[in-house]
């Protein structure tokens, strides 16, 4: 049985475009994005001087562990547990949801949002903190940033 050499190309045209579609999704399992805060930001546990960090899911099977790393992905400053948020729309860029603390202290960073999707990670804080922080003025900010992949921690952020 002849193969003709156009069917060999075809299918190893097809084959190419499907393993390049599986491996462009696969980068957003991680949910990993930058974002730049012009100001320190606390976190659970600590306080973050102002600079770009890397947000991303410790590991795609467990949708509730957030980390807090440098732009580069080299360092990492936390492992945070999380609870899922909901929003009512989804965006473009990355959303955090800050609470403004007011007096000189930092703003507290309580949630955020993947791009597109409406199911987000709210960061846990201990009970005391988050009934003060519930009173504090929140506010939600899309970040002017792009997504970003294992391999690619660059962007701007807010």
């Amino acid at each position: 049985m002849k193969i003709n050499k156009t069917y060999i190309i075809l299918g190893l045209i097809i084959a190419f475009i499907c393993f390049f579609e599986l491996a462009a999704r696969a980068d957003e399992s991680d949910q990993a994005t930058t974002i730049t805060f012009n100001q320190s930001i606390q976190i659970p546990g600590q306080i973050l001087p102002a600079g770009t960090y890397l947000l991303k899911l410790a590991s795609p099977d467990y949708q509730n562990l957030v980390q807090v790393l440098n732009s580069d992905g080299t360092v990492l400053y936390a492992t945070l547990q999380t609870v899922a948020a909901e929003r009512r729309e989804p965006t473009g860029n990355t959303a955090v949801t800050l609470a403004e603390q007011g007096a000189g202290k930092p703003d507290v960073l309580l949630k955020c949002f993947y791009p597109g999707r409406l199911i987000g990670n709210e960061f846990l804080y201990p009970k005391q903190t988050e009934k003060e922080l519930a009173q504090d003025r929140q506010q939600t900010i899309v970040a002017n940033q792009k997504t970003v992949s294992n391999s690619d921690t660059t962007g701007a952020g807010n």
